[in-house]
């Protein structure tokens, strides 16, 4: 076995860094293959929402969590009360 501290076989972040050379990981071979015959389409950013998917109103959402927020006050309003007896 070889000294553990020897200088001559430490590989760094730096060293691999400075590698001539970098081969691309075994996706992105496999993309490249398979884009090299069947190039992808452009794709939206966000696409439409389909037409089973409506989308909630702000309005609604804020109403649902002050809803949340009040009921859960009043749980603790109740529980105090009903502890101070």
């Amino acid at each position: 076995m070889s000294d553990q501290n020897d200088p001559e076989r430490e590989f760094d972040l730096k060293w691999a860094d400075d590698a001539e050379h970098k081969e691309p990981s075994a996706r992105a071979r496999m993309l490249a293959a398979r884009w090299k015959h069947n190039p992808p389409g452009p794709v939206p950013f966000r696409p439409d929402p389909g037409p089973g998917r409506r989308r909630r109103s702000p309005r609604l959402t804020t109403i649902v969590a002050l809803g949340c927020v009040a009921a859960g006050l009043a749980v603790l309003l109740w529980a105090r009360m009903r502890g101070a007896h």
